[in-house]
């Protein structure tokens, strides 16, 4: 069983930047390929970012692809969102979630593990 707490959302004005944090627990982080997905109001869950177990393997979904950074920390437990030139658009519900493989996550948006979520808006 993994537990994944997200932190570090909130309110930023477009154009500014925040950093979600997602911290693991439960047995070994390395393990896995982690991801952020996002859900708008009214709209499907969609795919950011995953990071492979190494860090060595990252992807984005296109609409991020040069404005947001995922990065982890395997000593700490936890995998980073780095999230700048927000967009209006940008605004959801951030969820981390780990999986066995980055292609689960970003092919297949399947995770075997998922957090609460945490609420970020852009103001335009």
């Amino acid at each position: 069983q993994v537990l994944l707490v997200e932190s570090g959302g909130g309110l930023v004005q477009a154009g500014g930047s925040l950093r979600l944090s997602c911290a693991a627990s439960g047995r070994t982080f390395s393990y896995d390929a982690m991801g952020w997905f996002r859900q708008a109001p009214g709209k499907e869950r969609e795919f950011v970012a995953v990071i492979s177990s190494s860090g060595r393997f990252t992807d984005y979904a296109g609409s991020v692809k040069g404005r947001f950074t995922i990065s982890r920390d395997n000593a700490k437990n936890t995998v980073y969102l780095q999230m700048n030139s927000m967009k209006p658009e940008d605004t959801a519900v951030y969820y981390c979630a780990a999986a066995g493989s980055s292609i689960r996550l970003s092919q297949q948006s399947e995770g075997d593990y998922w957090g609460q979520g945490t609420q970020v808006t852009v103001s335009s």
